[in-house]
């Protein structure tokens, strides 16, 4: 009797299509963990998923605190059931904070799904559930300081502008002010007006985060951190003589009303924020190079940020004519910063170089107190070295002990930090800037901000971030 034998080759595929399958199998229920664990609640906060109708109708919007518990939005319930969102603090918190109707904006969209997330007790969620009661939903406490956001809009004044308030070593976004802002209360009744063309305030716009601007002399602390880069051992022997107005070739470039800042070290013209010093310098350092450290310090890409913002941009590169240079190393031209990214590289060069993801939300818990999630410090990574770090720190306190940062000098902490006047449009005024931090030798606080039209950077936005570090120190 004949048999026919077995065909190994045959096994042998027959095994590796197994194999395959298995590990189609495992990758696929790898990917769903995944999904579940990571991106689950992305997809499920998303702003078009239908099924957050359905969360909405089984449970009570949580509220939304500052960091030291007090309700910066919450949900009101009428004995005919209507809830309304409620915001204590009006328009105070309202960027931050956000909306939660039409759309939702700020930490309304952001905590979204933990808001409508419900943690109550099992037996009191089945006892609601059975007697068609809607459950509480979870609380979000987020990193947010009254006393330093009133601060900040106190001494902002009405003023167009932004005040970004960041704790360097972890992330926390202590603070963030846009003006002008929006009452959340009203904002049914108000938006018809705020989305109408005839409304030029922007109110809606979080300045803070998607506003961009010429950075002005602020810019300087990347052009003063390439040339270090360029010079690690002789940029200290740089000099220059400032007769208020520096020409190259065809071009001129003129310091703050044509002040002659006379001869100069690299350290004093950065505190004087000597525009033709850096001009000078600009010209003579690797545009490919800072291209590179431009895009090291997050222009041209995402922030790691989960909030809604704009992306600042570089554009000058190999090629670039002088013009073009001469303008950048100053912080004009087709330069553009929000001033939360001034307040990162500040943060940046507070924490050693380290650059710490900002983040809102602190912790979750339930309507109890319980704490069902705990939000901790990631860094992203190092925006520059440990030594730059400190190169830049000394020279940031400099502006403040010697030059254009002088208001926000006090014996009571020592500051650091750097001040700018953007031009933006001719015949109007320039956009002022402060960008620093405290205390020069342990960095706790950092302040960015600005005033649009403000003028001069030390005279209108420096005491602005005194107004800030004054309040935090003075706890």
């Amino acid at each position: 009797m004949n048999r026919e034998r077995p065909n190994p080759k045959a096994n042998q595929s027959l095994l590796a299509v197994m194999y395959v399958l298995l590990a189609i199998f495992l990758c696929m229920i790898g990917y769903f963990g995944y999904f579940v664990q990571v991106e689950g609640r992305s997809v499920i906060n998303n702003s078009y998923n239908a099924r957050l109708d359905l969360f909405a109708e089984r449970i009570i919007r949580g509220e939304i605190r500052s960091s030291d518990g007090q309700v910066l939005a919450g949900t009101e319930t009428a004995e005919d059931g209507t809830e309304t969102r409620v915001y204590p603090f009006g328009a105070l918190f309202a960027h931050a904070v956000g909306y939660s109707s039409p759309g939702k904006t700020g930490l309304e969209s952001l905590a979204n799904f933990y808001l409508l997330s419900s943690h109550e007790n099992a037996a009191l969620q089945l006892i609601n559930e059975l007697s068609d009661r809607k459950n509480v939903g979870d609380n979000v406490i987020t990193t947010l300081d009254v006393d330093l956001q009133r601060a900040a809009s106190d001494a902002l004044s009405g003023r167009t502008g932004a005040v970004v308030v960041l704790e360097p070593d972890t992330g926390k976004i202590l603070a963030m002010v846009s003006e002008p802002g929006f009452d959340p209360n009203t904002l049914s009744e108000d938006w018809n007006f705020l989305i109408s063309g005839d409304n030029t305030d922007a109110q809606l716009l979080n300045r803070a985060a998607q506003g961009v601007y010429p950075p002005g002399s602020v810019f300087k602390i990347v052009t003063l951190l390439e040339y270090i880069r360029e010079h690690p051992d002789d940029w200290r022997n740089y000099s220059f003589d400032c007769s208020g107005i520096y020409d190259s070739g065809e071009y001129t470039i003129s310091c703050y009303h044509n002040t002659a800042h006379g001869h100069q070290n690299i350290g004093e013209a950065f505190a004087k924020s000597c525009n033709g010093a850096f001009a000078s310098l600009g010209l003579t350092l690797d545009q490919d190079s800072m291209r590179k450290l431009t895009t090291q310090l997050l222009f041209n890409t995402e922030l790691p940020v989960s909030i809604e913002y704009s992306k600042s941009s570089y554009a000058v590169g190999s090629g670039a004519d002088d013009w073009e240079i001469l303008q950048t190393s100053i912080g004009q031209g087709s330069t553009q910063l929000t001033p939360l990214h001034v307040a990162m590289i500040t943060a940046a060069a507070a924490n050693g170089g380290l650059l710490m993801k900002p983040y809102l939300i602190d912790h979750v818990e339930s309507e109890a107190g319980e704490e069902v999630k705990k939000f901790t410090p990631e860094a992203y990574g190092a925006l520059m070295t440990a030594d730059e770090a400190e190169i830049l720190g000394t020279a940031m306190r400099m502006v403040v002990t010697e030059g254009t940062g002088s208001a926000v000098y006090t014996e009571a902490y020592e500051a650091a930090g750097k001040t700018g006047s953007a031009e933006f449009e001719t015949g109007k005024e320039t956009h002022a800037w402060f960008t620093g931090y405290a205390p020069l030798d342990d960095p706790q606080i950092v302040v960015t901000v600005i005033v649009e039209e403000g003028g001069s950077g030390g005279a209108v936005a420096a005491p602005i971030a005194r107004a800030v570090f004054d309040t935090y120190f003075s706890r």
